[in-house]
């Protein structure tokens, strides 16, 4: 199997916690082909995408963990899949290489996640498909819907649509002197579209991330509890990781996005949920593979490259 990556730069990976450095692993392990790509390294020629690729191998234990070899003008649609793995932030580069990928698709390559949902299903918007799952939510520039959102609500928690990692997520009370720079600086000054939701008070207990493959849940979440005094459940901002089982609920939810996200082409997918509410559907680059890995010692990577031999297949 001839597999192409395209992810940050290897040299900012964090082994310890990284997805996409556990996919690499597992297809090591299974003697794939590995071709390692940066977004900066993907180009158009007369109709057709390519890409200055490395060959790459794990080093496990060593630092660095990787090697690199010559880097090569490959076209994209010599590979048999290829893994899009870059992290947010959802700008317009992003938008512009999924075009690219979308072109190598064309030419029969399987890419995952399919560069149009990715474009298509941004990763707070998405979940307005599922109302049935959602707790109240807004999303709108205008910092008067917004204060009429926090009038309704008492307690809100408003964020940008195309940050990761709990960046510039703010929790907002009915009453908070800071709600208009807050509204200003999230919205810059009314010329933004932000998601505003009611604030969960299960946070405290964790956001639970579910790993969606192929439209399927592992059966367990990674639950992130936010560290004293921050309501943020991210691991980046110094959320502690818990596993847990998926309860009834959990399920339930699955059962609503994941024939959605199989329809869509989102092979690889991170549903965020607090309490009962399903908040976010990561479709970019999701993680925490390797700390559910280690708690519950399964290998979510090969439930994966699974799915994409599978589809590499026409299975």
């Amino acid at each position: 199997m001839r597999l192409a990556v395209v992810m940050d730069a290897a040299g900012s990976i964090n082994v310890k916690k990284d997805s996409t450095y556990a996919m690499l692993l597992e297809a090591q392990t299974r003697a794939w082909e590995l071709t390692y790509l940066e977004q900066g390294d993907l180009f158009l020629r007369d109709g057709r995408t390519y890409g200055h690729g490395r060959r790459i191998a794990l080093n496990p234990g060593h630092d660095p963990w990787y090697g690199l070899g010559q880097a090569e003008i490959l076209p994209l649609d010599g590979f048999d899949a290829i893994l899009m793995r870059k992290d947010p932030p959802f700008n317009m580069e992003y938008v512009y290489s999924t075009y690219l990928l979308e072109l190598a698709e064309s030419r029969g390559v399987f890419v995952a996640n399919r560069p149009q949902s990715l474009r298509d299903a941004n990763e707070k918007m998405f979940t307005a498909w599922f109302p049935q799952c959602t707790p109240p939510s807004l999303v709108t520039r205008n910092a008067e819907d917004l204060h009429g959102f926090l009038s309704e609500q008492d307690d809100i928690v408003m964020k940008p649509l195309d940050q990761m990692g709990g960046a510039s997520v703010f929790r907002i009370r009915r009453g908070d002197p800071n709600v208009n720079v807050a509204i200003e600086v999230l919205t810059q000054m009314g010329t933004r579209m932000i998601m505003a939701q009611r604030y969960i008070p299960e946070i405290r207990d964790g956001d639970k991330r579910i790993l969606m493959i192929d439209g399927q849940p592992v059966p367990y979440a990674l639950a992130r509890v936010p560290r004293e005094g921050d309501s943020r459940g991210n691991l980046a901002a110094g959320a502690r990781p818990e596993g847990r089982p998926l309860d009834d609920h959990d399920r339930w939810i699955c059962k609503q996005v994941g024939p959605v996200l199989s329809a869509k082409g989102v092979l690889f997918a991170g549903l965020d949920v607090i309490g009962s509410y399903l908040t976010e559907i990561n479709i970019t680059s999701p993680t925490c593979i390797r700390e559910l890995d280690a708690i519950y010692g399964l290998n979510i990577s090969a439930l994966l490259l699974d799915a994409v031999a599978r589809h590499v297949q026409g299975g």
